[in-house]
C-alpha cells in the first residue's frame, strides 16, 4: 500500500527574542560525540538517566529565570468530516514530547505528530514536517495524539530524525525536514506489516519514541487499551536498520508455538489475544548490549476467562539482546493480569550496594506501587521477591492466579 502523503515546510529566519536558558542537573558523561548541552535521546542517553551536567542554573539563581522565547503549535480541534471516519471531530492530545537537542537545534513532536526543528537560541522554526496523521481520524486510545517525541541517529551521511506515528515509521532528513526516500518505501515503513496476524491499523498506535542502538532502531507499539476485539493488535518489539529500514529482528510478546512461554496461554489463546505490548519507553545497557522493556496487559484488561494461564510476557520486565532480539531473561510482575497493573515507565539503570558490593541493576516500577530491582545481566532479584497467596476471582469463567510476587 502506498504511504500516506506527507509534507515538509521550511521557514525563513526570525529575530531572536532573548537569550537561551539551560537546565542544571548533576549527570554522567554525555554519549560519545555529544556535548554537555546536548540531549540526544528521550532519556538523554540510551540508559534513560535523564540527567544533564550543565551547572548554569543553581538554587541561588533559579528564581531569576525569565522567559527567553515561546513557541506554540497552533493546533486545535478539527471538526468532521475527517477521512476515513466521517463526521468525527479530531482533537489534539496533551503536549508530552521531550525535545531532543543537538548543537542548539531542538527536535520534537506536536500533539498532532508534526515534527518540528527549532533554533534553540531564538525559537525560530527551521522546518515543520507534517505526516498528516490527522487524516486517519482520532486515535482510539482516549488520549488523543499523545506522543513523547522522536529518535535521532547521526551518521556519516547526515542526521536522521525518526517519527513513529500510528502504524507508520518515517525517516526524516535532519537538515531539510524532508523524508529520506531510500528508507523503507519512499521514506516510511508500515509497522503492522510483520505482525502475527493482519490487524485493523486504526487500532494500532504509538506513544513512545524508538530507541537507537548502534545502527538499529528499536520500537514497540501502543494499542486501543481497555477494549477487546477478536485479534486485536498483538504486542511485539521490532528492530530496523537505520539506513535502509530493513527489519533486522522481531520479538513476539505473545509467544507462539515453539517459543518459550507459549505454554502460559491455555486453550490456544495465544492465537487470538492481543495487546501485551511495549508502549512505555525502553532503555539499553550499551555495555552489555541488552534492551529492557516493560510490557503491558493482554486484552481485555479486566477479564481473562478467554486467556487462562500466566500469559507471558504480559506485565513483565523483558531483557533482550539488542542486536539479535534473543530473550536474555524476564520477570513477570503480575500473573494473569486483570487490573491493567502493567509497567508504565521506562526501566532505570543504576548501581546499588548489596552486602558491601556494587551491583549493576535495572529497576522498574509497576502500577501496584512496587519497585522491582534485578541484576542487569542475570535477571536475578537484587533483593528477595517472594510469592504470596492472593484473593482469587469469583467472576464466572475466570481463573485468576493463586499467588503473586511481592518485593521485600
Amino acid at each position: 500500500m502506498a504511504p500516506t502523503p506527507r509534507t515538509a515546510t521550511r521557514f525563513p529566519p526570525l529575530l531572536s527574542l532573548a537569550s537561551v536558558v539551560a537546565i542544571t542537573v548533576c549527570a554522567p558523561a554525555p554519549p560519545d560525540g555529544y556535548g554537555d548541552g546536548d540531549w540526544p535521546a528521550y532519556g538523554r542517553d540510551a540508559g534513560g538517566s535523564k540527567f544533564s551536567p550543565l551547572d548554569h542554573i543553581t538554587r541561588e539563581n533559579v528564581g531569576g529565570l525569565e522567559v527567553a522565547w515561546q513557541w506554540e503549535t497552533g493546533e486545535s480541534p478539527i471538526p468532521g468530516p475527517i477521512a476515513p471516519i466521517r463526521g468525527q471531530q479530531v482533537r489534539p492530545g496533551n503536549f508530552e514530547a521531550t525535545p531532543l537537542a543537538f548543537n542548539d537545534t531542538l527536535y520534537f513532536t506536536t500533539p498532532y505528530n508534526r515534527v518540528i526543528a527549532l533554533d534553540g537560541s531564538s525559537g525560530e522554526t527551521l522546518w515543520d514536517f507534517d505526516p498528516r496523521t490527522v487524516e486517519w481520524g482520532q486515535p482510539p486510545n482516549g488520549t488523543g495524539f499523545v506522543h513523547r517525541g522522536v529518535a535521532v541517529w547521526n551518521g556519516s551521511d547526515g542526521r536522521r530524525i525518526f517519527l513513529n506515528t500510528r502504524w507508520r515509521l518515517i525517516a526524516i532528513d535532519g537538515a531539510t525536514g524532508e523524508p529520506i526516500e531510500s528508507f523503507g518505501h519512499r521514506g516510511e515503513i508500515d509497522l503492522t506489516e510483520k505482525l502475527l496476524w493482519r490487524t485493523n491499523r486504526l487500532h494500532y498506535t504509538q506513544t513512545s519514541p524508538p530507541v537507537v542502538f548502534e545502527d538499529l532502531l528499536i520500537i514497540g507499539n501502543g494499542v486501543w487499551d481497555g477494549f477487546v476485539y477478536p485479534r486485536d493488535p498483538p504486542g511485539n518489539i521490532q528492530a530496523f536498520d537505520v539506513r535502509t529500514g530493513e527489519l533486522v529482528w522481531s520479538f513476539n510478546l505473545i509467544p507462539q508455538p515453539g517459543e518459550p512461554g507459549n505454554e502460559t496461554w491455555e486453550d490456544g489463546s495465544w492465537d487470538y489475544t492481543g495487546h501485551t505490548n511495549a508502549w512505555a519507553p525502553m532503555v539499553v545497557d550499551e555495555e552489555r548490549g541488552l534492551l529492557y522493556a516493560g510490557i503491558g496487559t493482554p486484552s481485555n484488561d479486566y477479564y481473562g476467562g478467554h486467556r487462562k494461564g500466566d500469559n507471558l510476557y504480559a506485565e513483565s520486565l523483558v531483557a533482550l539482546d539488542a542486536r539479535t532480539g534473543e530473550l536474555a531473561w524476564h520477570f513477570q510482575t503480575i500473573r494473569h493480569g486483570l487490573w491493567d497493573f502493567d509497567l508504565p515507565g521506562a526501566p532505570v539503570l543504576l548501581t546499588v550496594e548489596r552486602d558491601g558490593e556494587a551491583v549493576d541493576a535495572v529497576a522498574v516500577a509497576g502500577k501496584t506501587g512496587f519497585v522491582y530491582t534485578f541484576d542487569r545481566g542475570t535477571g536475578e532479584p537484587v533483593w528477595p521477591i517472594e510469592e504470596r497467596p492472593v484473593p482469587e476471582s469469583d467472576v464466572p469463567g475466570e481463573v485468576s492466579a493463586a499467588t503473586q510476587p511481592f518485593p521485600t
